[in-house]
């Protein structure tokens, strides 16, 4: 099993290992790390992540900036897709990117995402059987600790076996 994968499962039975993964994501991916954002739960099918209402995070009218919603909202839908297909069959990669934004957080704000099993057969797996590559979209919403549905992120995920892969 990846060593990634592995660590996931342990932070989803231990606060030491969910705090050993974020210091984990922070290094691994450190263009977030100043964001603060956080995996505040590891669900049986996905995550729930949370970003705090900070200094760094603001915009110029004192809410959370709009680029840091939508990193948020990318970040939860990838970190789900990664931790369901992995990373050894298959290269993932974001296509494009569409946010709609509806309310101005003005605190913490948490986005959850998951994906079942048989989602996962139906939009990857089954296609992949015979096609080079997929595509799936994914709808995040992002809501702050109030309930209020402060933005919808909508990614879209190229999906491809690695052997499938060329690059020249």
């Amino acid at each position: 099993m990846d060593p990634f994968i592995r660590l996931i499962e342990k932070a989803a039975k231990s606060t030491f290992y969910l705090r050993l993964l974020n210091i984990a994501l922070w290094k691994k991916i450190p263009f977030n790390w100043p964001h603060r954002i956080r995996v505040s739960e590891i669900l049986p099918d996905g995550f729930v992540l949370r970003m705090p209402y900070r200094r760094s995070n603001l915009n110029h009218i004192r809410g959370i900036h709009a680029c840091g919603l939508a990193t948020l909202s990318e970040y939860v839908a990838g970190l789900t897709l990664l931790r369901k297909i992995g990373s050894t069959q298959y290269r993932i990669i974001m296509q494009q990117m569409h946010m709609q934004y509806h309310y101005q957080a003005r605190m913490d704000v948490i986005a959850r995402f998951e994906l079942t099993e048989d989602w996962l057969k139906e939009h990857i797996i089954k296609p992949l059987e015979t096609q080079d590559s997929t595509l799936i979209e994914m709808i995040v919403e992002v809501k702050d600790t109030d309930k209020n549905h402060v933005c919808t992120g909508t990614t879209t995920w190229q999906v491809k076996k690695w052997d499938k892969v060329r690059t020249k």
